[in-house]
């Protein structure tokens, strides 16, 4: 349905692997902003997931980190379940499940968040 990934989406990629959230989404604004089809969506959905990782990683903001995973949950919902290559039906559940979880804790208790629950992007094996 989709052309192969571009090299910048495989970086981004990498960067979300790697929790590097930040650098994560420089590079996937990037490729957003030069979207003029339905993939932009895509790019936005995924950024949002991972702003709001860097939101509750680095900056410890419940409200930041609860909306943008929301959002971005709601965006990737939109396309196919192994997208460029990659398992975004794995990591949209497992984002919804991390937000879930926060959601439960709340703005107080946002410091006993497992930050080993946050997922990372699994490529799909080819066929």
């Amino acid at each position: 349905m989709y052309e192969p990934p571009l090299p910048e989406f495989l970086e981004a990629a990498c960067q979300f692997n790697r929790r590097e959230f930040f650098e994560c989404h420089e590079t996937l604004e990037g490729l957003w902003l030069k979207e003029t089809g339905e993939l932009r969506r895509f790019y936005q959905g995924l950024l949002q997931v991972g702003v709001g990782f860097y939101h509750l990683l680095e900056r410890r903001n419940y409200h930041g980190a609860v909306r943008l995973l929301e959002r971005g949950c709601a965006n990737l919902r939109f396309f196919p379940p192994d997208c460029l290559g990659f398992d975004m039906a794995r990591l949209t559940a497992e984002a919804e499940s991390c937000h879930l979880k926060l959601l439960d804790l709340g703005p107080d208790r946002i410091s006993e968040f497992d930050t080993g629950q946050i997922p990372i992007l699994h490529p799909i094996a080819s066929r």
